[in-house]
């Protein structure tokens, strides 16, 4: 009895760290810096890490990015934090729903009760083993390119990291559309008809070069996370789209560094991975406004220049990193098959969006390092001005074991005009959408 009567104070206790949450939850969860912003001794706005002082601003380092300064291959310019603030309607959303939100009966199960922003804003606790969980449903239905956006166009560009030598450049687009759950834009909340019940799709087409042209990926996600994606490949030199197996969403892409799962940091489904919140920390992250960075010269057009890149093979995105607020995630794949044993994810606790990632693989070895560079909205293409989402502006993935990398430039625009639903119906992958 005396057992029994422990058990049910201790779930009391973890019912009580899952209720808990309130209106002062939500201002927490959207302006972490009201009260005044995380400084640390040497990685202050201004300072360069490197090789000589890396060891002093480790604990503000991920292992992938302690490693990368600490060999040589790159520094950090570490710039002034400054708030992200989302866009008002899902911050409204989140304020107006999060009370009725609650977790499936058992890891995995959708959730009950969720209808839009973030589902639980309260900060989460080490006492709750759900907690990780809780986390990734917030990626899952975080804001981040918000209800319909493009990157219109993007070049992926492969280097071999020891010569230094680009191998290959691709110019693609990417499109986005939130079929469900949408707080901006009209339709609200909801694309219909939807009869398949699908929650968001990701459309992109190869431009450049001509032996890979037209090829076109297309991936649709359920409100069903149970439910399997559904996804299609289009290669142009065939002229015949294909559905993807599961097992294919874990192949490089395209011969790059990414598989189709890493896209976005994660894409694939909550239910597929164990969620293990390993604790809060302040770390260095690629945020940063665009227009204030030394930006390329290459691929250059009238009223918009990308990215530039440094360091070892030009690997490392030219950019400054803010002293952030994270949350940090331990996922591991349910699939034991699966070619990495665990990611570390690092959620930005104002955005949720998984700007650095670290992947092991399957013996537990640091294998890729995956950053993905967040500008200012305000400080980037008109177009984005006011519109409260973190732009996706560069990005990084590196092999850390066959030195090679894959690094991403992007014109990011939140644009609804190019995303129509349309342009994510498989039957349009023949017609180029």
């Amino acid at each position: 009895m005396k057992k029994i009567a422990i058990a049910a104070i201790a779930t009391l206790g973890l019912a009580s760290v899952a209720q808990a949450a309130g209106p002062a939850d939500v201002d927490a969860s959207f302006y972490p810096y009201k009260a005044g912003v995380p400084t640390h001794p040497v990685a202050k706005p201004g300072a360069v890490i490197d090789a000589s002082n890396v060891d002093q601003a480790k604990d503000v380092l991920d292992e992938a990015s302690y490693m990368a300064i600490k060999s040589g291959w790159a520094t950090f310019k570490v710039g002034a934090t400054t708030s992200f603030e989302l866009s008002p309607p899902y911050v409204d959303a989140t304020k107006k729903n999060f009370a009725s939100v609650k977790l499936g009966a058992k890891e995995g199960e959708n959730l009950v009760g969720y209808v839009a922003g973030r589902p639980f804003p309260e900060e989460p606790s080490a006492s709750d083993p759900r907690a990780g969980e809780k986390l990734g449903w917030n990626f899952k239905y975080g804001i981040n390119w918000g209800d319909s956006a493009a990157i219109s166009p993007f070049y992926w560009t492969y280097r071999n990291m020891n010569s230094g030598s680009v191998e290959r450049v691709l110019k693609m687009s990417m499109h986005f559309l939130n079929f469900m759950h949408r707080t901006a834009t009209d339709p609200k909340p909801n694309i219909e008809p939807n009869p398949t019940g699908m929650y968001r799709s990701i459309y992109v087409k190869v431009l450049e070069p001509q032996d890979v042209a037209d090829t076109q990926l297309l991936i649709h996600r359920f409100e069903d996370d149970t439910q399997l994606d559904s996804a299609w490949l289009y290669l142009g030199f065939q002229r015949r789209v294909r559905k993807l197996s599961t097992g294919q969403i874990t192949d490089a892409f395209l011969g790059s560094d990414l598989m189709i799962e890493d896209i976005e940091g994660y894409n694939g489904r909550n239910s597929d991975m164990h969620w293990n919140y390993k604790g809060t920390r302040n770390i260095l992250m690629p945020y940063y406004a665009h227009n204030d960075m030394e930006l390329a010269t290459e691929y250059a057009e009238p009223n918009y220049k990308y990215i530039a890149f440094e360091g070892k093979g030009n690997c490392f995105p030219k950019i400054t990193y803010q002293l952030r607020k994270v949350y940090e995630v331990e996922v591991v794949p349910v699939d034991p098959n699966h070619p990495i044993s665990k990611r570390i994810m690092y959620f930005d606790a104002q955005t949720m969006g998984a700007s650095r990632s670290v992947n092991y693989d399957r013996s537990g070895k640091l294998w890729k390092t995956f950053v993905i560079g967040k500008s200012l909205p305000d400080f980037h293409l008109p177009i984005n001005k006011g519109s409260g989402i973190a732009i996706d502006d560069s990005f990084m993935m590196l092999d850390l074991q066959s030195q090679h990398c894959t690094t991403g430039q992007f014109k990011g625009q939140v644009d609804p005009s190019l995303s129509p639903p349309q342009r994510f119906n498989v039957d349009g992958l023949r017609s180029g959408n």
